[in-house]
């Protein structure tokens, strides 16, 4: 009786388990070596295979380079400047880094160019619009720089595009929903914002999605992401975007969604271990990266280095 009792017991336990498992979502996640600082409010970037961080909220200039194929970090030539809440993109051999807060939450309109060749940065052509807690992606050759804080610590609108070649920034169709600590990914000749909070206050969180058409220079909007965050990352792995972590006044987020432009539907993934926000987050080789990121609401910051298989 005692055995058949235990035996039910372990039947019930290993149910219940599965259960949990199932209800976490497809995918699986791993761990990859820690970055060598400890940091958040950090951008990302994939640029030919490596995954560069840049930026942090404690002022950091080390520019940490992460090569997923040896699981190795190196760093790079320093950031010429303290920045945070700033956008990076990897395009035609360079990292561009757009933007962002220096000195006392003043919203710049910098732009730099690193080199990995020459390891060198340079001082690139500026933003029309100053701005911080931004987001940026390469879409087509070209660079489209969407939201953020303006002015007054209020949400600007503001989307422009940089064409390489001409070296120049123009000015496209206005984001919808002006917002910040938002997230950008480029898939299939579209362009989608998702998430963010208004005027820099995660107390107001959205869940707004919107889609960009470079072909018409219009938005649309698509079904909202299934949970309101901000100081979320993106990126698009086969034919989703995944997004990824984030912060409300009162908890971090480990909520891992993907959305299906084809459908127009988000699916629920498996957990993020480590819950965080102002992470960073970078697709290679059909695996997304997050990096760093504060576990904690408000200033925190890790060196967490999680890898997301779909």
């Amino acid at each position: 009786m005692r055995k058949t009792r235990f035996g039910i017991l372990g039947l019930l336990a290993t149910v219940v388990l599965s259960a949990a498992v199932a209800a976490e979502g497809p995918g699986s996640w791993s761990k990859g070596a820690a970055m060598p600082s400890e940091r958040g409010e950090v951008a990302a970037a994939e640029l030919d295979g490596k995954i560069y961080i840049v930026g942090g909220f404690g002022g950091e200039r080390d520019l940490e380079i992460y090569d997923p194929a040896a699981d190795k970090w190196s760093r790079g030539a320093k950031f010429p400047r303290e920045i945070h809440h700033t956008a990076a993109v990897g395009l035609n051999g360079k990292l561009y880094v757009i933007g962002g807060y220096v000195l006392d939450w003043v919203p710049t309109n910098a732009v730099f160019e690193y080199d990995p060749v020459k390891d060198s940065w340079s001082e690139g052509s500026p933003l029309d619009v100053p701005r911080g807690a931004l987001v940026a992606a390469a879409l087509d050759g070209k660079i489209h720089a969407v939201g953020g804080v303006g002015g007054g610590r209020k949400n600007t609108s503001a989307h422009e595009v940089y064409d390489p070649a001409a070296k120049k920034w123009s000015k496209a169709a206005p984001l919808p929903t002006p917002r910040d600590h938002h997230a950008a990914a480029a898939l299939e000749g579209r362009l989608y914002v998702i998430g963010g909070r208004t005027d820099g206050d995660y107390a107001k969180n959205l869940a707004a999605n919107e889609a960009y058409d470079p072909a018409t220079d219009r938005w649309e909007s698509r079904a909202a992401l299934p949970t309101a965050r901000s100081g979320i990352a993106a990126a698009g792995i086969d034919d989703r975007v995944l997004v990824v972590g984030g912060e409300a006044p009162s908890r971090t987020f480990n909520q891992v969604e993907g959305y299906d432009p084809k459908s127009n539907t988000w699916r629920t993934y498996a957990l993020m271990p480590t819950a965080r926000h102002g992470l960073g987050g970078a697709a290679v080789n059909g695996k997304m990266y997050v990096i760093a990121g504060g576990p904690k609401p408000g200033g925190s910051s890790s060196s967490v280095n999680e890898i997301f298989t779909p």
